[in-house]
């Protein structure tokens, strides 16, 4: 099934994102400039039981409008939320690309979408239904709607891909590995094109309450870095990037946005709660040197930054021991205090950050930081975006369970 292309550049040609800043690109990114944050009260009655009442929600999200032209899949409008989260990225995300559907080479396609946490609504929902509300069955597609991988087999389906389609779950690092995965297939020659990235949707009684028994939320907001942060914020949203060979992008005419140098990725193999700076580092290195990369090549980073005391710290030893001296030239920014923490999206989202920020040359801000926590004692781009001429970028995601994983983006190639 294809044979392995030597030296193959892997580079992106779309990209799309529904977030609590934005349903598509370029509001995500007009808010993420403009330092407006996405956290806002939670309205549904079923939290009023919880400490913790906010989250970053998608409001006013249509899927039966944003979806109603998708005709080779018409079953998507009946599917869970994170599954039109992500049809909707991957819509705009191709429509970017340019790309005929469907698919004129469908079985050298690929479809990759994480997700950490999959039908989260679904399942609360079917809950509900049969044990509170007292109903005699759950929805005939519950099993379809809950499964990680439907948003993959959804998209899948629309586009006519018939190469690898599956999803994966490392929880926050889902989507970034997501995009290392379809990077490595276009490399080995498996596919020319693969849409990967996350989706998730779990703003939920059950979720809420699963993530606050391990004192991770804030019922204030999400603060990287700062002295005051208590925790970060639940978020949902989809992120979705085209990935392409530079060979196939060429041949077709295709506008190349960035190039994706570099993936790194390890595990702690120690602890799933804790942080550890030491896991972070290789992860780091192993991305620069993917890339053939040094330290001093990298000009800002999307930080993992979650907002909590940890993580946060933990963060700014790894980046202090990977970068040395040019740590202190490095502009560093956690997006997560406007987006909220996306979990299996988060990755996919960040990218698109770090793409935007190069093609802008504009970094995006650390937002709510008024005073730094002493450990963290980085350039983090407090409250206000900042102009900066930026030429390879690194968006970091540490996720729960200790499963890391770091890309790195350059200009393309024609660029470089």
């Amino acid at each position: 099934m294809g044979s392995k292309i030597a030296g193959c550049r892997v580079v992106v040609t779309g990209m799309g994102t529904v977030t609590a800043l934005g349903q598509t690109v370029s509001e995500f990114w007009s808010g993420l400039t403009a330092g407006r944050s996405g956290v806002a009260p939670l309205s549904d009655a079923s939290f009023s039981g919880s400490r913790i009442r906010i989250g970053a929600s998608v409001r006013d999200f249509n899927h039966k409008s944003r979806l109603a032209h998708w005709r080779r899949d018409q079953t998507v409008v009946l599917s869970d939320r994170y599954s039109w989260l992500a049809a909707a990225a991957a819509d705009e995300a191709i429509k970017q690309c340019g790309l005929e559907l469907p698919l004129t080479h469908g079985a050298r396609a690929a479809c990759i979408i994480g997700s950490g946490a999959g039908g989260q609504i679904t399942a609360e929902t079917a809950c509900r239904d049969r044990f509170i509300d007292g109903k005699k069955a759950v929805h005939p597609l519950l099993l379809l709607r809950t499964i990680s991988s439907s948003a993959a087999a959804h998209i899948g389906i629309e586009l006519g891909i018939k190469g690898p389609t599956f999803s994966i779950c490392s929880a926050g690092a889902s989507a970034s590995h997501a995009i290392g995965v379809g990077r490595a297939l276009i490399r080995d020659g498996f596919v020319d094109v693969a849409i990967v990235g996350g989706s998730d949707s779990m703003l939920t009684y059950g979720a809420i309450l699963a993530c606050d028994a391990l004192h991770l939320l804030s019922p204030e907001g999400c603060f990287p870095f700062s002295q005051n942060r208590n925790g970060t914020v639940l978020a949902e949203g989809a992120g979705v990037l085209i990935l392409e060979s530079q060979a196939y992008a060429t041949e077709r005419g295709a506008k190349i946005l960035a190039e994706l140098c570099g993936f790194g990725m390890t595990s702690n193999a120690t602890d799933m709660l804790h942080s550890n700076d030491a896991s972070m580092s290789a992860t780091m290195d192993a991305a620069l040197s993917d890339a053939e990369l040094g330290p001093e090549n990298i000009d800002y980073i999307n930080a993992n930054g979650t907002g909590t005391v940890s993580n946060d710290q933990s963060e700014t030893i790894a980046i202090k021991k990977v970068f040395g001296r040019h740590a202190k030239n490095l502009a560093v920014s956690s997006t997560k205090s406007m987006h909220g923490e996306c979990f299996g999206a988060g990755g996919a989202i960040e990218a698109i950050a770090c793409i935007k920020a190069m093609e802008t040359d504009v970094m995006p801000p650390t937002i709510g930081l008024a005073e730094r926590d002493p450990v963290c004692d980085l350039d983090y781009v407090p409250n206000v975006g900042r102009l900066r001429k930026l030429r390879h970028t690194m968006s970091n995601t540490f996720a729960l369970g200790g499963l890391n994983a770091v890309l790195v983006f350059g200009p393309p190639p024609s660029a470089a």
